[in-house]
């Protein structure tokens, strides 16, 4: 039974398999995201938290997927280029995933019972669902859609 992030690995959006306890004693926020959503725009301000916080050991994680009304239908390539290219994205990007149901991604199911929804709800509702995890690798909080990425950079910043 997993304890933290750190006892996960996922595939890099170039292939390449990546151990979260790469990113031990760094605050993350990981996000399913995706390109065609209307909470999309939240790429930009999730990489101005990256970008302000980054010195200070925090790293934004996102992990596109496909399951919230088709709005991630490209490939790895297609969704890197995007991000780069419509938000000047630099943090890192995973290989698309399913965050709910049998084939969801281990972390993701992990995320989700360690930081319930409303009522206790273990599914992921909608894309840009974000997940807070402190330097220890604790999952502390999640955030809905529509929580905007600056309006929780002081609970970011408070286990910084």
């Amino acid at each position: 039974m997993p304890d933290t992030v750190y006892d996960f690995s996922a595939t890099a959006n170039n292939g390449e398999t990546v151990s979260l306890a790469d990113y031990r004693d760094k605050v993350l926020l990981i996000v399913n995201t995706a390109s065609q959503c209307g909470f999309t725009p939240q790429y930009a301000g999730l990489e101005k938290l990256y970008e302000d916080l980054q010195d200070k050991g925090f790293a934004v994680l996102g992990f596109p997927c496909n399951q919230f009304g088709g709005q991630e239908p490209g490939s790895d390539t297609d969704i890197k280029s995007f991000c780069e290219t419509s938000f000047g994205t630099t943090f890192p990007l995973f290989s698309k995933v399913a965050v709910n149901g049998k084939s969801a991604h281990p972390l993701f199911k992990f995320l989700k019972a360690e930081a319930p929804g409303i009522a206790g709800t273990k599914a992921i509702k909608w894309n840009f669902t974000k997940f807070l995890i402190d330097r220890n690798g604790n999952v502390v909080k999640r955030f809905g859609s529509k929580d905007a990425p600056d309006s929780i950079r002081g609970e970011i910043e408070a286990l910084l």
